[in-house]
């Protein structure tokens, strides 16, 4: 399971290291795609292929699934993660997630989600004041 915060720097050559903790359970090759809110989510190969079958049962003539197939799976990349950990961020996805300097790698149970440091902290903030009520919504449907 993927879990837990990082800090860790995109170097100039727009590479960024997978914390260590997770290497075994990422793989060597890993999918980059857009993801909601304006970050990257990250999958292992075989958790893309996953989520790509459920992807490809939503139907197609319903206008809102073909949008999301497109912005989901047209900015998808596979990417291996090199000798020391290392993975390579395409332009368009760095543009995308607006990704400079900093950025915070957030574990989400099975992706990861790549994020600018101050867009993160400001996300971050702003949901946790809205902790409780999230909570309870969520105990409305059983989950909590």
């Amino acid at each position: 399971m993927l879990i837990g915060e990082y800090v860790h720097t995109l170097d100039p050559k727009k590479r960024l290291s997978m914390p260590s903790k997770w290497r075994k359970e990422l793989g060597r090759k890993l999918v980059l795609t857009r993801g909601l809110d304006n970050c990257l989510f990250v999958y292992p190969l075989a958790e893309w292929h996953l989520i790509t079958e459920k992807v490809a049962k939503l139907p197609l003539g319903q206008a809102d699934t073909r949008s999301f197939n497109r912005f989901f799976l047209s900015g998808a990349v596979e990417v291996e993660v090199d000798k020391i950990g290392r993975i390579l961020i395409p332009d368009f996805l760095k543009e995308f997630a607006k990704l400079n300097g900093k950025v915070v790698l957030a574990g989400i149970h099975s992706r990861i989600e790549v994020w600018d440091e101050k867009k993160w902290n400001a996300y971050k903030k702003r949901i946790e004041s809205k902790a409780d009520d999230l909570a309870e919504k969520l105990g409305d449907i059983g989950v909590l």
